[in-house]
């Protein structure tokens, strides 16, 4: 362990036993109200196909049944390798039905990687879809556990004989009164990668879960209600218009998933757009035709795209409806917003610092009268920034630490201790998360983000964050987007490299890009040199693959180039 990524005294030690004492929500439980409340309400919808609550409800229940009928017991783990669509969401249903554990998996894996994860899991079912099944072919005899195979049909694809089409198994008719051993115990798998490492099995407890939801979307139910009063709520004239959402990111990753629960939880409809790549237009289309109001993206790697596209068409699209868009993960820079803001002055957008391990760290709000600086963050509540020395950072007092948060969060990572005590404590009775995130608290008390210390670049004795030098330099108009990368060097240890994806029709010197930075950067931190690509390639989620980016500019930079491919 190196020393940016230590943890500092004051959260060292502790486990989780011990927590406050929990309430019992369970999402089966709430969507099951919600469904018996609004059936002929659209829970879930892609391109014509438009499932309602009833129809949720029910098939999630074949599916369910499905499950137990090929030997699933609960607490059996079940993976979801799917693009978004319906049946993601239904069958995620179908597992907490069951008490069942779903685990999201990264479509783009490679074979070894879907063996490690499902295999790391414990999966004994795979839900996937049809274009999936030669890989899934090519691994099933790796994984004896795995009893239920299901295959999502789709267009031009078909279901191997060896799996079970899934609208086979949401036709089949529960086998009388199911009992029903869900409780807030059950667990939800969360895989994240990261930007470094082998994926980990971030365990949440749905109850949880749903507290923090409930507190950080601003769910209808008043804490620790029971389901009674989740039935009276929902009989009671909403205070706003149900939310009508579209996840942008996959919900293979927790920034789609969470908040796509979080509206069916609240009664909403999910709107998913058709095809498997994000398409700025073809997201724009669906909000005015659906009259979506509530949008959720991956920083400026979803937001550019899309007001590219209203700029170039300023009157295609009516995109009035939507007062809402919640953005999480990486840079969201206040010009984009700004850009947002003229094309709907109603617009609230919001800037969260979270992750799989710890949701509500910090946000920032942007409105049509005040737009938050890139990476300004307004510390929650319950968060706190820790120096190395265990002390907590005071505003304005130029120093940098760890952002924790203490309440509920995760149980751990599943199957690794040594992960779990280094990231969530049990401190004098309380619980925290302290995920990796370095920042510093500015002098009026707002978080400014510095970055994961994982990847942090050690020049000349100097600690650099890639994220903080990285919303410099995605601020240039000539820059589309840009990675930040340590390089070996013999005088200064490493030295900082930029990676960069011009704009369109720009081009770029290093030395107009290192005075840029400077603006608002220590001269230290600008880059040393710079690899143009054509692009960085961002995983669906927004994250980067640092490690491949590094060695891509080291192999530049060793070949004397400044360009190079960004494959």
């Amino acid at each position: 362990m190196t020393a940016s990524d230590e943890v500092p005294a004051s959260l060292a030690g502790g486990s989780l036993e011990g927590s406050t004492k929990p309430t019992n929500w369970n999402f089966a439980d709430v969507w099951e109200a919600v469904a018996e409340a609004f059936p002929d309400r659209v829970a879930v919808a892609q391109g014509s196909r438009r499932v309602d609550w009833r129809s949720f409800e029910r098939r999630a229940s074949g599916v369910s049944e499905a499950f137990r009928q090929a030997g699933l017991a609960p607490g059996a783990k079940v993976a979801q390798y799917l693009y978004n669509c319906p049946e993601y969401l239904e069958s995620v249903f179908a597992c907490f039905k069951a008490s069942m554990v779903a685990v999201n998996t990264n479509y783009r894996y490679s074979e070894a990687e879907l063996v490690y994860l499902w295999d790391n899991s414990d999966a004994q079912g795979v839900v996937f879809h049809a274009s999936f099944a030669d890989r899934v072919e090519a691994v099933r005899a790796k994984l004896p556990s795995v009893k239920a195979w299901i295959c999502v049909g789709e267009d031009g694809y078909s279901c191997p004989a060896w799996a079970q089409p899934y609208e086979e198994a949401a036709a089949i008719e529960p086998s009388g009164r199911q009992p029903k051993p869900r409780s807030g115990d059950d667990l939800l798998f969360v895989y994240t990668g990261g930007t470094t490492g082998m994926p980990k099995g971030v365990m949440w407890r749905q109850d949880d879960l749903f507290e923090v939801l409930n507190r950080t979307a601003g769910l209808r139910y008043p804490p620790g209600a029971t389901l009674a009063e989740v039935n009276a709520t929902l009989a009671k004239p909403p205070r706003h218009p149900p939310g009508r959402f579209v996840p942008g990111p996959p919900l293979m990753h927790g920034t789609g998933l969470f908040t796509a629960m979080s509206v069916l939880a609240s009664a909403g409809s999910v709107f998913m757009p058709e095809g498997h790549r994000f398409d700025a237009e073809v997201l724009l289309d669906l909000i005015a035709k659906e009259r979506v109001s509530e949008l959720s993206i991956v920083g400026d790697a979803f937001a550019r795209p899309i007001l590219a596209a209203l700029d170039a068409n300023p009157q295609r699209w009516d995109i009035s409806s939507l007062w809402l868009v919640v953005s999480s993960g990486v840079i969201w820079s206040a010009e984009v917003k700004q850009g947002f803001l003229r094309h709907n002055p109603r617009l609230k957008l919001v800037d969260t610092l979270g992750s799989s391990e710890a949701i509500g760290l910090a946000r920032s709000t942007s409105s049509a009268s005040d737009v938050t600086a890139t990476a300004g963050f307004s510390l929650g509540p319950d968060t706190v920034v820790i120096a190395d020395d265990g002390t907590r950072v005071e505003p304005g007092s130029g120093r940098r630490g760890l952002v924790a948060i203490r309440g509920r969060g995760p149980v751990g990572y599943y199957k690794d201790e040594e992960k779990t005590a280094a990231t969530f404590k049990m401190i004098d009775g309380e619980r925290w998360s302290v995920p990796g995130d370095y920042a510093t608290v500015l002098a009026d008390g707002s978080l400014q983000l510095l970055g994961r210390g994982s990847v942090c670049i050690n020049s000349g004795g100097e600690k650099i964050f890639p994220e903080e030098v990285e919303q410099a330099l995605v601020s240039h108009p000539a820059v589309a987007d840009a990675v930040v990368v340590g390089v070996p060097d013999e005088r200064f240890g490493e030295i900082v490299v930029a990676v960069v994806e011009a704009a369109g029709g720009h081009s770029l010197e290093l030395e107009q890009l290192a005075a840029w930075s400077r603006r608002t950067l220590a001269g230290y931190k600008a880059p040393k040199r710079m690899v143009l690509v054509d692009t960085v390639g961002r995983a669906p989620n927004g994250k980067v693959d640092y490690k491949r980016l590094k060695d891509l500019a080291e192999r530049s930079l060793r070949a004397g180039s400044t360009a190079a491919s960004g494959s």
